[in-house]
């Protein structure tokens, strides 16, 4: 489907019965609204569970054309049509890396829509324009390297420090098959316009939020432990929660006390 108001392909499934208070799920780059599957299944019967494909991932495409400046926004407002046409009361936000950091912006811009947010190995965005010039232009080599050798560019990519716990992890193969499965052309694209240099800065928004957060971070994954614990200072009514010998990928590899946790803080999440 693509947003009405916005013309942002995006595709939503549901798991559970749309009466229940409902979790909104969002993914990181790569993957799709899948990665949240057996999760859904788990939370089934006691919450509605909305899988979000964003842009260039599972079954949302996103189009050649296109201007990067301002699409990282328009999907935020996208996201947060469907998701008012979808629930009449607060929902609860999971997002993932990419998926965190649509869905810190989801909850700064629109908290009414939340009662509560789970933010998983994510960021508020980089503070400055030198520095979101820099990180374009990385992102544009690395969308060509997508474009050239989708599956030099995974190896590439699962080469990085972040997710080397993960490589040693016994789902590593399974999701490397399902990463695959991805459209080289449209993750390219998604790159280029979702990526942390074409996204605003959130960080002087943060001491204003009024959605309550629980930052997940790996403390494995040394760089997103110092931003989790600058997130934390600054973000009212937000805890943070390290995952020990965790990277990354902190849900894959420990998704039996990664559910625990998100369960007991939204355990009275309803408003």
């Amino acid at each position: 489907m693509t947003s009405p108001s916005s013309n942002i392909p995006l595709h939503l499934a549901t798991i559970g019965d749309p009466a229940l208070p409902k979790i909104v799920f969002l993914h990181g780059f790569l993957g799709s609204g899948s990665d949240w599957l057996p999760f859904a299944r788990k939370l089934d019967g006691r919450y509605c569970n909305i899988l979000v494909d964003l842009p260039g991932h599972g079954e949302a495409g996103i189009p050649a054309d296109g201007e990067a400046e301002g699409f990282f926004m328009r999907t935020v407002e996208a996201l947060a049509g469907e998701i008012r046409r979808l629930s009449t009361e607060p929902c609860v936000l999971v997002g993932y890396s990419m998926g965190g950091r649509i869905g810190l912006a989801l909850a700064l811009r629109h908290p009414e829509l939340f009662s509560k947010a789970v933010i998983v190995s994510s960021s508020p965005g980089l503070r400055t324009e030198e520095e979101r010039a820099a990180r374009r232009k990385s992102d544009e080599g690395i969308a060509r390297k997508i474009e050239r050798n989708f599956e030099g560019f995974i190896e590439f990519w699962y080469d990085q420090p972040l997710f080397a716990t993960l490589k040693s992890h016994a789902l590593f193969r399974e999701v490397e098959v399902q990463r695959k499965q991805g459209s080289p052309e449209h993750l390219a694209r998604a790159l280029r316009r979702l990526g942390t240099g074409n996204q605003p800065s959130f960080w002087n928004e943060l001491p204003e939020c009024r959605v309550p957060i629980l930052f997940f971070i790996g403390e494995k994954d040394t760089k997103y432990v110092e931003i989790g614990h600058r997130m934390a200072e600054i973000c009212p009514e937000s805890r943070l929660e390290f995952f020990a010998k965790c990277g990354h990928t902190l849900h894959i590899e420990e998704p039996e006390r990664f559910l625990a946790s998100v369960e007991r803080f939204i355990g009275n999440a309803k408003k």
